[in-house]
């Protein structure tokens, strides 16, 4: 835990204001939910996330769809990638770019015509947003070396989520 140096009064009501700075750190938003902790002598605050919550589901699900279409399928949250198929391992945790960012805060979907390189990847990719109740959550991310197959297991997981994932 790293000090900021910087102090805040709690007010009668027991609300503290999270300096701006820090919030601009760690990319909390006006009105985006946070989780309080305690530890010994310490308050923890972080940031919430609805798609992290459901890791252990999520995982589940790419290894479904990887052993069903031998697609690529990662999982993101709105800050980093919380679950893969067995063939992505190595992106698990990796920090969304600004693309990626700029879809979630549009709640944009992709799909690539031709091969592309994301992710330091060169495939043909789908990006869907999850979108729940209140925000878009995160992102899955289809990967497939045949336009074709993309195309069809894209439209597959959009109506998926569409349906299925209730994560509010």
């Amino acid at each position: 835990m790293s000090k900021s140096g910087i102090t805040r009064r709690i007010d009668e009501l027991g609300r503290i204001v999270v300096p701006k700075e820090i919030r601009y750190n760690l990319g909390i938003r006006d009105g985006e939910p946070l989780e309080i902790y305690t530890s010994d002598n310490a308050i923890i605050i972080k940031k919430y996330s609805q798609v992290e919550n459901i890791k252990d589901t999520s995982q589940n699900l790419c290894n479904i769809i990887y052993d069903t279409c031998n697609c690529g399928i990662l999982i993101t949250d709105r800050e980093k990638v919380i679950a893969t198929s067995s063939n992505l391992k190595d992106l698990e945790n990796m920090i969304l770019d600004n693309f990626l960012k700029d879809l979630i805060d549009n709640r944009d979907s992709y799909t690539s015509s031709s091969k592309d390189v994301k992710l330091g990847i060169n495939a043909y990719f789908t990006i869907v947003p999850i979108i729940t109740s209140i925000d878009c959550s995160g992102l899955v991310i289809i990967l497939s070396n045949n336009n074709e197959d993309n195309t069809k297991y894209a439209k597959i997981i959009q109506k998926l989520l569409i349906q299925k994932l209730d994560i509010a």
